[in-house]
């Protein structure tokens, strides 16, 4: 069997992108470097143990860029990379489509007669 991972780009990003988080993480560091602390007020229903796997997934991938600064208590800022970077044209395409697809079950809701 051969290994589509790196041949396939839908295999590939679907596999950099595994995990429930990865694409709410992606955007909220797209606006911005953040914190753990910030991260996890912004996603609340995530665990922190969860968070912190998805967040060395995403590092590990190249997607995001942790930064430790020497002090005490340890300061992390998690950051986009150049790579992560270039993901912001597919959030702003998934933002438009999850928009599109909100109005519509909206819609199909409002017209349903009994």
């Amino acid at each position: 069997m051969s290994n589509v991972y790196d041949k396939c780009p839908y295999v590939t990003t679907q596999k950099v992108l595994q995990g429930k988080w990865a694409i709410v993480v992606l955007y909220h560091l797209s606006t911005g470097t953040k914190r753990f602390s910030e991260l996890e007020r912004l996603i609340p229903d995530v665990t922190r143990t969860v968070l912190t796997r998805q967040l060395r997934q995403l590092e590990q991938d190249k997607l995001i860029v942790r930064k430790v600064f020497p002090e005490v208590p340890p300061h992390v800022e998690y950051s986009l990379s150049a790579l992560g970077t270039k993901f912001q044209r597919v959030l702003n395409e998934i933002e438009i489509f999850g928009l599109d697809y909100i109005a519509e079950l909206n819609k199909s809701k409002n017209t349903k007669r009994y």
